[in-house]
């Protein structure tokens, strides 16, 4: 890919005195200019002269494991999709015609016992392997959206991944257990803000969510654009490891500060996390960190540094590099280990007239047998989105037909989506 990543030479932290003046908020945007972070890596070289060329201690000096791979690895689709045969199909619509025979049963009841495959299942769990502890991400292809209601989308969507993870996170503070995301451009006249990004067409930067699994379904794909990219974090850290480890080090400190409000004070939390046997990933989203034109900090927000500046970018740009491009189709089903990769998307048009409107469903998973261990950092947020709390036990929110859009005013605070 175009603007790739390479570095003549390592740095570090701590051999060092930050002269960078720590009151000015460096020049970094929520999607990156690649020139403007060469320029900082060249300024920040003649700032630290010694560097540390060694990780700092408990990092590993490489993940070898399946997950640590770049796009240019896979030559077919069919590497990573799982093509749902005529049988499949309709093993999937005679489960769910049985939740259906069951009275007074929701969304929220829907998993391997009211929703059996008992053929399909056995292909769903190695689906579930493979994002879990192989390469991280699968595509499954066959399912045609149209021939189905929208609550008997939303319920087979769910019957189908319960069997790769069966929890569900809630995406919002208003108890959001599935989104929709699609352009909703009136709301921006309307309401006279700038919508969250889910609900436009701009293209998105690559970042993690903050869930553990992440799914898409596609109800329907744009006219031109809107592609998803994956990137792995283990190729990443391997880049990083291999060529700047100083930024490891940066990385994984906890004074990341994040425009998020939390008892009184602003945030603050590593970007790189040991997820115990799995090795390191990545929870992050730029945003919080920097900023967007649609989303701005709030002015008392401290800003980052300039090595943290250079780090952010660093990820973003090996990402850009060595990312996999994936053209979903109408009725693909995209599920992906959110800690074992970044994801981004592509900017994109709609064309209303040839009924090509991108419309993804979005699930938010943990499979709590097959789990990562949640570093310590992340509990709050593991907590928010999965645990048993009043939010999902009183406010727990299915929208069948589309997701009213969370409008972004100035200086808001950043939720759980």
């Amino acid at each position: 890919m175009a603007d790739t990543l390479s570095f003549s030479q390592p740095a570090s932290l701590h051999t060092a005195k930050e002269t960078v003046d720590e009151a000015a908020r460096p020049d970094i945007s929520w999607i990156p200019s690649f020139k403007v972070f060469k320029d900082r890596v060249e300024r920040l070289q003649s700032l630290y002269p010694d560097r540390r060329t060694t990780l700092p201690p408990g990092w590993p000096t490489h993940i070898n494991t399946a997950r640590a791979w770049s796009g240019s690895d896979f030559k077919l689709e069919d590497d990573y999709v799982l093509h749902l045969s005529s049988d499949d199909i309709l093993e999937i619509e005679t489960g769910l015609k049985h939740f259906k025979s069951y009275e007074n049963l929701g969304p929220d009841d829907v998993n391997p016992s009211t929703f059996p495959l008992p053929t399909l299942s056995s292909r769903l769990d190695e689906a579930s392997k493979i994002v879990h502890d192989g390469r991280g991400f699968v595509v499954l292809r066959g399912l045609q959206p149209d021939t189905y209601s929208s609550f008997d989308n939303i319920l087979l969507y769910l019957g189908v991944t319960s069997y790769i993870a069966e929890k569900r996170g809630m995406q919002d503070f208003d108890g959001r257990l599935i989104l929709h995301i699609q352009a909703v451009v009136e709301d921006v006249k309307k309401h006279g803000a700038m919508p969250n990004s889910p609900y436009v067409t701009r293209a998105q930067p690559f970042h993690t969510d903050l869930c553990d699994v992440l799914s898409l379904y596609a109800l329907n794909v744009a006219a031109y654009g809107g592609e998803s990219f994956l990137a792995s974090s283990a190729k990443i850290y391997n880049e990083l490891a291999r060529t700047r480890p100083d930024i490891i080090e940066v990385l994984a400190k906890d004074d990341w500060i994040f425009d998020e409000f939390w008892q009184g004070q602003y945030h603050t939390r590593p970007l790189l996390y040991n997820f115990g046997p799995h090795g390191p990933g990545f929870q992050f989203s730029r945003r919080p960190l920097t900023g967007a034109h649609f989303s701005p900090h709030h002015p008392a927000v401290p800003p980052m540094s300039e090595l943290q500046a250079e780090a952010l970018d660093a990820v973003y740009f090996l990402a850009k590099e060595h990312a996999l491009e994936v053209r979903l189709q109408k009725g693909d089903i995209l599920v992906f280990n959110n800690f074992a990769m970044l994801h981004a998307r592509s900017g994109f048009a709609d064309d209303a007239d040839r009924g090509m409107q991108r419309h993804m469903l979005r699930l938010w998973l943990r499979n709590e047998r097959r789990m990562w261990p949640t570093p310590r950092e992340l509990e709050r947020i593991s907590w928010e989105c999965y645990g048993d709390h009043e939010w999902r036990r009183d406010l727990a929110v299915w929208d069948i037909e589309r997701s009213p859009p969370e409008l972004r005013v100035k200086h808001r605070r950043a939720s759980c989506a």
